[in-house]
């Protein structure tokens, strides 16, 4: 009897991709999640006798071995049966049979080639039926990366857009991401993100092999998306000047970005800051199969010495001093959390795992952070991989302030120490609302449990012992160092002091506020304010000084007085970064050696809104006004919107804005025409080279066409 040919293979795209979830991708070749099964129709060029079964193949990586189980052999039955890769006949008519494919839910992930012969056909060579993708599966129960509820994997593997909270603790701040992780090559640029990992290049099939862990390939990408070892994906800049790229603030999703780093040949994108890299991450994991969100931390401690204090030394104006001070105070840091099991650490540990692609510090020699369980934060547990200690110190260290004198000096200043860790923030899960989820990562501040685990942590991280009035920390593996005192001063200041704004602190107008005084005690105090101010990055790094004055202030008993305080836009218009941000420092010095410093971080606000102007449905065009304001006391011209959108744009859309006078507002109209349906963010920046960016977003929900 002549032999048999597969003449053509039906991958059943539509099919799979529905039962997968998988539908939205637009690769040629089919993609599949592990642990379920999916179905291939070949047609034949004769029907099979009843006793002939096909062999198939599936290989990925180089150097393909069933030993790396990043190969697998095996038959048709008539049931999916066994642990590993299986295939069973679904139906047969004459020359057409269909059967069903299924991995293991701990399969390597990546691209695989199915190859198939006929049982009978010893001799014969293997006939390549083509490619297909294996992904991660939150929706297979056995699989690592499994997540019980269906909102969620909605939310957190399938949303292609989202938002990222900035700002500072008191005015926090939405900001639109474009994860866009189903457009035109970004899963293919996901793969070869693993690929050009130095693992891979140094080891691939071992590399490949290792791809069926979740920790491993998080941990990969996590190194990855920065450039600091590696060619990776984003260059990170913090120094306020991105001459030769994009300023990060510029950024509204991660497609532009991962699509530059392919066309450049893999040449870090400039330029990235935190929230750049996290949103970038989002896109790689959730492309991949792996339920991940964004997550800020508002007073987000570096702590580089790893000893839980962040150690900050100021001149008597409160002003940094950059040159003696390591450790900082981040006004927001945002960083990643997956879903996923944790096999080397116990069930204990599973659920949420923070991952961090900033550059910050090394770990194992490479800038990589995580993955760290969150329930090992909370509880302490710092000495468990990966990365605990730095986790666990961005939001519990204590915030130390010491007074530097001109004899090289120090002295402990009046603060407060538990600002750090503030507002943990992600967004909510089916809706734009923020969700406050700090009481994840610890117990409530000053309760007996929080200090508990705190105490347990230090005693996980040093081997302490008492020496007189000081105290000895080495920490483990690493340096000595004495530190005074890690709890507040035993006695408070006898005044207080916080700064008020009067009026909202908009962007191009003068800055109002005042210092408020408290006199706490039955005598009367003499009081020298000395206040400063800057313009800061958000990592709260002064760019220049706005405020140097001295006031001499007689506090009766129990008496309140104010100090008024204005900043003309003037002063700080030609230093304004384009964080908005402002930083003021007032160091009060108190009769009898007292001394209080009072800060406050402020974000200048601005204004822009969008409105859709009728229903929104796929294939029909709709129009969108924007309303923006001008918001300096002078003419400004060379203004533009800056449109993006996955499903509702291909590229980014420039839009010109007409000159606007000091002061206007101005509406803009244009239109757009739906390409996917269901709940899509259109984000709209007003750009202009007089102002920082104006940054806005709404959510559209999308009917399907009639």
């Amino acid at each position: 009897m002549a032999g048999i040919r597969v003449t053509k293979v039906d991958w059943q795209r539509s099919r799979n991709g529905a039962a997968h979830h998988t539908q939205e991708y637009p690769c040629p070749e089919l993609v599949v999640r592990r642990g379920q099964s999916f179905s291939l129709t070949l047609e034949l060029s004769r029907a099979p006798d009843c006793e002939e079964t096909f062999i198939f193949m599936v290989e990925t990586g180089p150097r393909a071995s069933e030993a790396l189980h990043t190969k697998a052999v095996f038959q048709t039955s008539e049931l999916e049966l066994g642990e590993g890769w299986t295939a069973a006949k679904e139906a047969q008519m004459e020359n057409t049979l269909t059967v069903s494919l299924a991995s293991p839910p701990n399969a390597v992930i990546g691209r695989y080639l199915l190859s198939i012969r006929l049982s009978s056909h010893r001799k014969h060579s293997n006939r390549r039926l083509g490619e297909f993708v294996l992904l991660f599966n939150p929706w297979c129960a056995e699989d690592d990366v499994f997540l019980a509820s269906e909102e969620e994997r909605q939310e957190y593997v399938l949303n292609d857009s989202g938002i990222i909270f900035r700002g500072v603790e008191k005015h926090i701040r939405a900001q639109g991401w474009n994860y866009g992780q189903f457009e035109e090559d970004i899963l293919n640029i996901c793969l070869s993100i693993l690929d050009r990992s130095p693992g891979h290049q140094n080891n691939p099939a071992t590399d490949v092999s290792c791809r069926h862990d979740p920790i491993y390939v998080t941990r990969v990408i996590s190194a990855m998306v920065n450039s600091n070892n590696d060619r990776g994906v984003v260059q990170g800049q913090w120094q306020g000047k991105y001459d030769g790229g994009t300023s990060p603030l510029h950024w509204r999703g991660s497609v532009a970005i991962l699509q530059k780093w392919l066309k450049g040949r893999y040449k870090p994108v400039k330029y990235g800051q935190c929230w750049v890299f996290a949103g970038v991450m989002c896109t790689v994991l959730r492309c991949l199969g792996i339920a991940t969100r964004v997550v800020s931390n508002f007073n987000s401690a570096h702590d580089t010495d790893q000893n839980l204090s962040v150690d900050k030394y100021v001149d008597s104006f409160g002003r940094t001093l950059e040159d003696l001070t390591e450790d900082s105070m981040w006004n927001f840091h945002v960083w990643n959390e997956s879903w996923f099991a944790r096999q080397d650490l116990g069930p204990s540990y599973n659920g949420w795992q923070v991952l961090d692609a900033t550059p910050q510090e090394e770990s194992e020699g490479v800038f990589q952070c995580g993955p760290a369980s969150v329930t090992a934060i909370r509880e302490g547990d710092v000495h468990l991989a990966h990365d605990g200690p730095f986790v666990f110190a961005e939001v519990n260290a204590d915030y130390i302030t010491w007074l530097w004198h001109e004899d090289e000096s120090r002295e402990r200043v009046y603060s407060n120490t538990k600002k750090i860790g503030r507002c943990i923030s992600t967004k909510a899960v089916g809706s734009d609302s923020r969700v406050d989820i700090t009481d994840l990562y610890k117990y409530p501040e000053g309760s007996r449990k929080e200090r508990q685990v705190y105490s347990k942590a230090v005693k996980r991280l040093f081997s302490v012992k008492a020496s007189g009035r000081r105290t000895w920390i080495r920490r483990a593996g690493g340096r000595c160092l004495w530190h005074d005192d890690l709890l507040e001063p035993t006695t408070k200041p006898s005044i207080t002091g916080k700064f008020k704004l009067l009026e909202p602190p908009m962007l191009g107008h003068d800055l109002r506020l005042a210092l408020c005084l408290a006199n706490l005690t039955s005598r009367v105090q003499q009081v020298r304010v000395n206040l400063s101010g800057a313009t800061i990055l958000y990592t709260r790094k002064p760019v220049a000084e706005i405020l140097h004055e001295s006031h001499a202030v007689r506090l009766g008993r129990q008496e309140e007085k104010r100090i008024p305080i204005t900043i003309s836009y003037s002063k700080y218009k030609e230093d304004l970064t384009e964080d908005k941000k402002i930083l003021l420092a007032a160091m009060c010095l108190v009769t009898k050696g007292e001394k209080l410093l009072v800060e406050k971080d402020i974000t200048l606000e601005d204004f822009i809104t969008i409105k859709v102007l009728g229903p929104a449905m796929v294939g029909v065009a709709v129009t969108v006004e924007v309303t923006v304001v001008n918001p300096l006391l002078e003419r400004v011209k060379d203004c533009a919107l800056m449109v993006e959108g996955s499903g509702f744009l291909q590229e980014q859309l420039s839009i010109d804005v007409p000159t606007l006078e000091p002061q206007e507002r101005a509406s803009v109209q244009f239109d757009i025409t739906p390409s996917k349906s269901g709940p899509r963010q259109l984000q709209v920046d007003l750009v202009s080279p007089h102002f920082p960016d104006i940054k806005g977003f709404v959510i559209i929900h999308v009917a399907t066409a009639k």
